[in-house]
């Protein structure tokens, strides 16, 4: 089947023919034209709808990340005022304890031996939080030592736990005294710097008079050894321990246990070996051991 088309003018004559599969195709071909049309000009609307909502969102999330922003600084500078707080406590703590030291007739420099100090363990590249929790740490321990400072100060009895006096074991004997004698395991002449007390192992060991121990731990020829120095230019070592009860820095009372008895070092049994010595020079610690 064809389709014929007349079109007549008065100066113009057109006639064309079409089939009717020509005719379908292009209807269809038009139709297809518009929907096309259509739905692009629905998509970039939708389109430009989506953008603006993302728009949006991101300037909420710009908003939301400026506030969040402005509360971390000023949480971070409030940790940071925080961290200044603790350093002063700590310096007032060092001024206190140097003061305290100093009426006990020891050496006020001993003191800044304690565990996590600031001042000999710079953390200035350290995270904010882990400075804080060093000084706290360092900061109860200062704190510990001066309670104990203090309560010598402030008791009765400063002159007699300073002086030095009595054996260092509760129980035992005196198994070898200060001077020349046979070397234990050459068997020829050598000096003995102190006393020797023969007990069991694991039998607590006690300083003889308040101080600061300055070592607390091995030595050549002492095994496991606890060093305190005391007033008026004295210290006394507590030798051959099987166990160190204390720390550098520690201020230990008259009695307290220091350490447990062992035979570490340079030892032929259970003992402790006690040393005095004044101003640099080892004495004997007999006189002491009687008053």
């Amino acid at each position: 089947m064809r389709l014929t088309i007349n079109i007549t003018g008065k100066t113009l004559r057109y006639r064309r023919t079409f089939s009717v599969r020509t005719l379908v195709s292009l209807t269809v071909l038009s139709s297809l034209f518009m929907l096309v049309s259509s739905r692009s000009t629905d998509s970039v609307n939708e389109d430009l709808a989506r953008i603006a909502l993302a728009q949006q969102a991101n300037e909420a999330d710009n908003a939301e990340l400026a506030e969040l922003k402005a509360g971390t600084q000023a949480q971070l500078q409030v940790l940071i005022t925080q961290l200044a707080q603790l350093n002063a406590q700590l310096s007032g703590l060092d001024s206190r304890g140097k003061q305290i030291a100093e009426q006990l007739g020891m050496k006020a420099q001993d003191l800044d031996v304690f565990i996590s100090d600031t001042d000999s363990q710079p953390m200035d590249n350290e995270p904010l939080l882990e400075q804080m929790q060093a000084v706290q740490v360092s900061l109860d321990d200062k704190a510990r030592q001066i309670a104990m400072l203090e309560s010598l100060v402030s008791g009765h009895h400063i002159h007699q736990q300073s002086q030095l006096s009595g054996r260092p074991i509760e129980s035992g004997w005196l198994s070898s005294y200060y001077g020349m004698r046979a070397d234990p395991f050459t068997g020829t002449p050598a000096m003995h710097k102190g006393l020797d007390f023969a007990g069991s192992a694991g039998d607590e060991v006690v300083a003889t008079a308040a101080g600061i121990v300055t070592w607390a731990g091995d030595r050549h020829g002492y095994g496991n050894l606890v060093e305190i120095e005391h007033k008026d230019g004295y210290i006394t070592r507590y030798g051959h321990n099987q166990s160190i009860e204390v720390a550098i820095g520690d201020v230990v009372t008259k009695g307290q246990a220091i350490a447990l008895m062992g035979n570490t070092g340079r030892s032929t049994g259970a003992h402790v070996h006690y040393e005095v010595i004044r101003n640099g020079q080892p004495v004997d610690p007999l006189p002491f051991t009687r008053n």
